[in-house]
């Protein structure tokens, strides 16, 4: 990794010729770029070694049990380490200043050799504040943070990870290679579990995993892994970045738990939150050193006004060396294949994308409201991971569809693998919040599917646990409401409701699958339909954990139709497996009929069929089709193992006809009976 990166952007202005007119701002972020790998190369021994922070700062064990800690306290007069060892002394062991802020620690092991921190030791870093004050801390190279008993507060205390050798979890499975096309089931541990209570990293590991695996997901993102004090937060307020939350368990059952999906074939990702962090003092990074400034930016630059957090100072190389590490961290020690990144729109823009539409007019991309710091830092961060490991997926948190995001940075791009697709759930929400499905717009529904950078990959999603908040609500709950507490018994009395949620919710599942993008994303639980928002326990609902749980027995219950949605989520991504959609050019639509309410497109030869219309069928309906020869439907919404009615015969062979129909070569002509949809395949 100490070679300087490549550039040709002649390729960026080939994909894109309007990028042209914006080519000296792009070369300009480009040089800052390849000027801080260059600095770091000639300064820091490269990018290998500047990533490993984590080995230098906080608090080591050396073989000869010593101890050696180390802290990045510029603002600090004094530092000092307290805990248990020490009887709580605050001033009784002193670090050493060092040049550029740097502050150094050395224990010399016991006289019979033992070492005088212990695994699970509590410890404090204590500062001397400029004015004489004294200020205790947590230090932010923290590996393990523990919630305090109730009787001493809720500040997290820092507990010293170094349990024994034969306590230490060791891989046992291989990391399984890049997937084809990703399909993400994006999940949280602390509810996936039914109890009412924190779900563990073993009961992710021992039952939701296999779940995962059977439905033909390929990959899981992580939520709310960092540590973060507030539970409710979603685990987007972090405090400690370099600690695996500790409320679903220790690092080791983290490890067996990442180890487990490998097992199973799957690719982990880390949702990371690299664009703010808590403004917590005594648990979290902010005024560790006794200062407003320290990570981050000092001034109104240096707080979000909405999430009431801090903003990290990208152009300190501190706080660099920080960032980087926390990424490689989590791949040394937790064996993480990639990162999704939190907040990427907050972090591209000074304005924080607050109160911004983004109209897609590049002077948006390009001029002065664009953080170029921020920007910088995540080509820095892109260009690292792929370089130590080509296998490496990030994708970005983006609503704002900055150009080049999702391009490498050796074609001056930020260098990404994908964006998510953003505008597609609010548009569900949009129709499902605001209009009869007889009046959705069939054009506009399409627009949104394909509005995308060409050759900047998309992650598609219908819904993600953004949708399932409390305050919101699921598609499925949008779509059938309270009928879903009395009606989704197979037994109970039918219900148009219900079969109105069931059909819409397959439809919109696969329309998105299939149109949206070159990945596809759900949030644990919504693949089945499940009925209730997502609301972690605080003052307000009791502490209750009745809404911060997940329903699998909803699932598991023959007698209920709520597995009619899981089997068809489940035949979906094993379809996608089998015919390849997702890693191919996206869809040509040849037909989108506001009357009849029909969308037909075809992607990598394959034919795609929706007909939304609330109670129109159509036999011999004519559909172009560019490839010729015989069709045959692989998959079918109206099945009656998915809750359809079996209106659609997959035993027909459709022929071709050679004549034009559409833009395309040839036609067929097909039943479509209504809310239904359906996937051809030639034969």
């Amino acid at each position: 990794m100490a070679n300087e990166p490549e550039v040709n952007l002649e390729k960026l202005f080939e994909l894109d010729p309007y990028l042209k007119m914006h080519e000296k701002e792009i070369r300009r972020r480009n040089t800052e770029f390849r000027g801080w790998i260059k600095r770091l190369n000639e300064l820091e021994g490269g990018l290998n070694e500047f990533t490993q922070g984590y080995k230098y700062y906080g608090l080591h064990i050396a073989q000869d049990n010593s101890v050696v800690a180390r802290e990045w306290a510029p603002g600090a007069k004094e530092v000092f380490l307290t805990g248990d060892f020490n009887n709580w002394q605050w001033l009784a062991t002193p670090y050493e200043k060092q040049p550029f802020g740097k502050w150094e620690l050395k224990i010399p092991p016991n006289p019979d050799g033992s070492c005088v921190i212990k695994h699970l030791s509590e410890i404090k870093v204590i500062i001397r504040k400029q004015d004489g004050a004294l200020i205790d801390r947590l230090s932010p190279w923290a590996k393990y943070v523990v919630p305090p008993p109730k009787e001493l507060g809720v500040n997290f205390q820092q507990r010293v990870w170094h349990p024994p050798a034969h306590e230490k979890y060791m891989f046992r499975h291989r990391k399984p290679t890049r997937p084809r096309a990703l399909r993400i089931y994006e999940c949280h541990v602390g509810i996936a579990t039914e109890e009412y209570g924190v779900g563990t990293y073993r009961n992710f590991a021992d039952n939701i995993i296999p779940r995962i695996a059977k439905l033909g997901y390929n990959t899981i993102q992580l939520m709310a892994i960092m540590e973060h004090a507030y539970y409710a937060s979603f685990g987007y307020q972090i405090t400690s970045f370099f600690a695996a939350s500790s409320r679903y368990g220790t690092p080791e059952e983290l490890k067996y738990m990442v180890d487990k999906a490998h097992e199973h074939g799957i690719f982990v990702l880390l949702d990371v939150v690299h664009s703010h962090a808590s403004k917590n003092t005594q648990d979290g990074l902010n005024e560790f050193d006794g200062t407003n400034a320290c990570y981050f930016h000092d001034g109104a630059r240096g707080e979000h006004s909405q999430w009431g957090s801090r903003l990290f100072n990208y152009s300190e190389y501190e706080v660099l060396r920080f960032l980087l590490s926390n990424l490689r961290w989590w791949r040394d020690e937790y064996n993480f294949d990639g990162y999704r990144f939190d907040g990427v729109t907050s972090m591209l823009y000074h304005s924080r994308g607050i109160g911004e539409g983004f109209s897609g007019d590049y002077n948006e991309y390009f001029g002065l409201n664009v953080d170029t710091e921020a920007l910088i830092y995540l080509a820095i961060a892109n260009y690292f991971l792929h370089e130590m490991d080509p296998n490496v997926i990030t994708i970005a948190e983006d609503v704002s569809g900055m150009p080049t995001l999702c391009r490498p940075t050796a074609e001056g791009g930020v260098g990404f693998d994908c964006r998510l697709g953003m505008a597609i759930p609010d548009k569900w929400i949009q129709l499902l919040k605001t209009m009869n499905d007889e009046d959705w717009n069939i054009g506009n529904i399409v627009h949104t599917l394909t509005n995308r950078r060409w050759k900047e990959n998309t992650v598609a999603y219908a819904e993600s646990h953004d949708q399932a908040l409390v305050g919101d609500k699921t598609i499925a709950f949008w779509l059938m409401d309270k009928e879903m507490y009395t009606h989704m018994s197979t037994l109970s009395d039918p219900s148009l409701i219900i079969d109105r949620g069931i059909a819409l919710h397959k439809m919109i599942r696969l329309i998105t699958h299939g149109l949206g993008g070159e990945a596809y994303l759900n949030f644990m639980g919504n693949e089945f339909g499940h009925p209730e928002w997502l609301d972690f326990p605080h003052v307000k609902n009791n502490e209750s954990y009745h809404y911060a749980r997940r329903q699998w027995h909803l699932v598991d219950d023959q007698i209920l139709k709520y597995r009619f949605l899981n089997e068809f989520d489940r035949a979906m991504q094993h379809a996608e497996e089998q015919y390849h959609w997702l890693d191919c050019l996206p869809a040509y639509v040849s037909w989108k009929h506001e009357d009849d309410k029909v969308i037909a497109f075809e992607r990598n030869n394959l034919l795609f069929l929706f007909n939304f219309h609330s109670t129109k069928s159509f036999t011999d309906y004519r559909i172009g089709v560019e490839l010729a020869g015989k069709y045959r439907v692989v998959l079918s919404s109206d099945d009656a193992e998915f809750g359809g009615f079996n209106r659609i015969d997959k035993n027909v062979v459709h022929h071709t006809f050679p004549e034009g129909w559409a833009g395309r070569q040839n036609y067929m002509q097909l039943y479509l009976p209504c809310r239904t949809a359906c996937i051809l395949a030639p034969q």
